[in-house]
């Protein structure tokens, strides 16, 4: 299993990091959106899609649905602030989790959430790549939710004792949900002091690096509910070692919207 990871990972990583850094415009959000379309054909499957064809169609549909975002070139706020309005819901799913299932475990419904799971982190990325400094914008939001997860991972392993949300994901603790918040904020001010932000500027930064790594993991513990419904420990086993997409994106589709969405309300505030 590690071996797989490891040469998966040896793979992947220079391809998606070249298309980050080479590709812009058309070519960026094509990219990005194979990706996403990728996801779309797991999603069918944690919506309880069964069939094989039902999961290509939908995928289908979503690449089409891109596709037509793309060209019609929709503001911002509409896409991120519905967005913001789903990651909320899903964090009242997930804390009420089994309460409430019976009102969208239905294939139906749950496909439906799955396109407010992926259109808007496509859409996110695209805008975020389109700004000026976009390329660092996209670093400073990986950077984020990788530290979130790797500060989670060591507290979790080192202090963890209380579980989060153990209906939902049992390895998931709340001392490892405030490691991750630590070493973010230590991140984002050492950043923050070396750009030379002002007082206001540091801590307009910190409370949004806050918000982001907290949808984040609502983003990872959604995947997980979903998985959970249908009985899954892999969205799929497209990534030999690592699961599939989503497995690896679940975090970002929750944190990219969201910080695209405070960039485009806040980001005239900051520097």
């Amino acid at each position: 299993m590690l071996k797989q990871r490891i040469i998966t990972g040896v793979i992947l990583a220079p391809l998606v990091i070249a298309g980050f850094v080479l590709l812009d415009h058309l070519w960026f959000a094509v990219m990005i959106g194979f990706i996403v379309t990728l996801g779309a054909w797991e999603w069918a499957r944690l919506a309880g899609e069964q069939t094989h064809k039902g999961r290509v169609i939908y995928a289908l549909a979503v690449a089409l649905l891109l596709v037509g975002l793309y060209r019609d070139a929709w503001p911002p706020h509409f896409m991120l602030a519905p967005a913001l309005g789903w990651w909320l819901l899903a964090t009242s799913m997930i804390i009420r989790y089994p309460n409430g299932r019976g009102l969208w475990s239905g294939s139906l419904i749950a496909q439906l959430f799955g396109l407010l799971v992926l259109l808007p982190a496509w859409y996110g990325l695209v805008w975020l790549r389109a700004q000026e400094a976009g390329l660092w914008l996209i670093l400073a939001l990986v950077v984020m939710v990788w530290a979130a997860d790797i500060g989670a991972y060591f507290a979790g392993k080192t202090f963890g004792r209380r579980k989060l949300l153990p209906r939902v994901s049992p390895g998931k603790t709340i001392e490892g949900l405030l490691g991750g918040v630590l070493l973010t904020q230590v991140l984002a001010l050492a950043a923050m002091f070396y750009l030379g932000w002002s007082a206001q500027s540091m801590l307009i930064g910190m409370l949004g690096t806050l918000v982001v790594v907290v949808f984040s993991v609502v983003g990872d513990l959604t995947e997980s509910l979903f998985k959970r419904e249908q009985g899954l420990k892999d969205s799929s086993n497209l990534l030999p070692g690592h699961g599939g997409i989503m497995d690896r994106i679940d975090s970002l589709t929750a944190a990219v919207p969201v910080f695209a969405l405070g960039w485009y309300l806040f980001g005239s505030l900051l520097g």
